[in-house]
């Protein structure tokens, strides 16, 4: 029974701070695209939007994933690399939207949250996650 109580904590520990670091990524597109991300999302029914912000929350899920599953023994460690890596992930992420836009013509922002489809939003999705995959990657 112990062991049911001890992995309950755990869980609700690293679902917090999980939790915690896909709140902080929902913010993290919201400051890098002009408007109200949730507005555009729920309200105006923006795929872009939608695409770029799940590109996001998947990247940010297997980073925590990745953090949890390697350092599972050490549970401090665990917690502490889950938030290092989260947080490093985020930072990525927001250098790679950075650099693309820096790289691409228009701006990015607005672009991705048009309300029509645009090619673009693929491109920074993937990044999203190619960063994210990096990132688990030197975890392990």
């Amino acid at each position: 029974m112990d062991d049911i109580v001890n992995g309950l904590g755990r869980a609700s520990a690293y679902g917090a701070i999980g939790v915690v670091l896909l709140i902080l990524g929902i913010f993290l597109v919201d400051a890098l695209t002009p408007g109200k991300l949730g507005d555009q999302i729920w309200r105006d029914r923006n795929r872009n939007a939608a695409l770029l912000v799940s590109s996001a929350l998947l990247g940010v899920g297997a980073i925590v994933f990745t953090a949890i599953w390697t350092t599972y023994d050490e549970f401090g460690k665990g917690l502490v690399s889950t938030v290092v890596f989260g947080l490093l992930g985020l930072v990525m992420m927001a250098v790679a939207f950075w650099l693309v836009d820096l790289l691409t013509p228009g701006k990015l922002g607005a672009i991705l949250v048009e309300p029509e489809p645009h090619p673009a939003v693929w491109v920074t999705a993937s990044c999203n996650l190619a960063v994210a995959a990096i990132v688990s990657a030197s975890i392990a």
